[in-house]
């Protein structure tokens, strides 16, 4: 681990736990207010002393919890060297960084913080170059056909590879053994706005496409959960700005994507909003709603930048998304799981995936429609959210749409 990213984890845990302490002061104050309430005018003067002593009692253990950790994240990083590998190197650090910036990785962002993760392309676990001759050293067997995969939200470029095994390789090293394809694996900060990281995933595909050693006549692009909202994000922008990839785009793949929301992220929506309503448990709701801007888009699907500015991220229930239009010239495909082998059974319809429903994932909503063809979507009933990153059932019915 690097100096600068032990002293990173110091800063963080010293936020989060002074965080903690105004957490709890919030509390003991909003209990406080209701009682001198009751008591009316009389209880003025003990109110003044109470609230003057509570403050400076809470400032000081708010002060010393957020020293604690930050004194020993700078001792530790003295003895830590600056060149030493990166906590993304490893692959339990890799999918630390993803989960931490799942849930606050906008405020890493904001802040500055050595632990926001940046958007690379990667080949094989390292990230790509982009300057053309360090490309083509770096894919020497690069050809005219590539497949972008995007992960979902606290997912890492790995995840594609979840319980890989010779049977089931993945679909990057299957795509390029059965179709010629040269898999490519995104790895991005998943707190951030899904348009956000649309726009810089758009610019990094046209950085890519300028720089790839032949001519691409194919892009296919795979995105699970949360990357298949960011893979139509990026498309839309891309598109928007004339960008020389989009050109190249055949098929986008959405697995498990929340095109209308996700129940979870909706549920957590209504109940701090509901904990917000009532002085006492509102520092609950505070708490709540500190996770990311990325993990509130999948509310209702946000793609698009219009679907947030200047709007409430916390308001209840409200659904502001502006579907955009699918790609000129390229098939989007959805795929939708269930835990029961039919869509139709209680168990699937209530619980989807476990995460993501069927109308969702397949943009078909009483009141949004995000417009896939009939037959570019698919089922495949038995299976978990997650097994939809690498199961044979999905990879068969991605190469049959390819091969169409």
């Amino acid at each position: 681990m690097r100096s600068t990213e032990v002293r990173a984890i110091g800063e963080l845990a010293g936020r989060t736990l002074a965080g903690g302490g105004a957490m709890v002061r919030d509390l003991h104050m909003a209990v406080a207010e209701r009682a001198f309430s009751a008591v009316g005018p009389g209880g003025a003067p003990a109110r003044v002393i109470h609230d003057s002593v509570a403050e400076a009692l809470y400032g000081g253990v708010r002060t010393a919890l957020a020293a604690l950790p930050r004194g020993a994240g700078s001792a530790f990083a003295r003895s830590a060297a600056a060149e030493a590998p990166g906590l993304a190197q490893s692959p339990r650090g890799s999918l630390a960084l993803a989960a931490l910036n799942a849930y606050v990785g906008d405020a890493l962002v904001a802040s500055g913080s050595e632990l926001a993760l940046a958007m690379t392309l990667r080949h094989r676990g390292a990230d790509l170059p982009l300057e053309p001759d360090e490309l083509a050293r770096a894919l020497p067997d690069a050809g005219p056909r590539v497949a972008i995969f995007v992960h979902g939200l606290g997912e890492t470029d790995a995840s594609w590879r979840l319980r890989a095994d010779a049977q089931r390789p993945g679909y990057g090293a299957a795509l390029r053994r059965d179709l010629g394809h040269t898999p490519i694996e995104l790895r991005y900060n998943s707190g951030l706005h899904i348009s956000d990281n649309g726009r810089a995933l758009a610019r990094l595909l046209e950085e890519l496409h300028d720089a790839w050693p032949v001519a691409l006549e194919e892009i296919v692009v795979v995105g699970h959960s949360m990357g298949g909202l960011v893979a139509r994000s990026a498309c839309h922008y891309g598109h928007g700005e004339g960008h020389g990839w989009t050109r190249a785009v055949r098929h986008v793949f959405c697995l498990g994507a929340p095109h209308l929301g996700a129940p979870l992220e909706k549920g957590i929506n209504a109940l701090g909003w509901a904990l917000g309503r009532v002085p006492e448990t509102r520092p609950l709701a505070n708490v709540l709603n500190v996770r990311s801007a990325g993990i509130k888009d999948l509310r209702y699907g946000s793609c698009a930048e219009e679907d947030w500015c200047d709007c409430d991220p916390d308001e209840l229930l409200t659904d502001r998304c502006h579907d955009v239009p699918f790609l000129p010239g390229a098939r989007f495909y959805f795929v939708a799981a269930t835990l029961s082998q039919r869509p139709g059974d209680p168990l699937g319809a209530i619980l989807g995936d476990l995460l993501v429903r069927v109308p969702s994932a397949s943009g078909a909503g009483r009141r949004r429609q995000i417009g896939f063809a009939i037959e570019d979507g698919h089922h495949v009933g038995g299976l978990t959210h997650f097994d939809l990153l690498n199961h044979p059932a999905v990879y068969d019915q991605i190469r049959a749409w390819i091969e169409r």
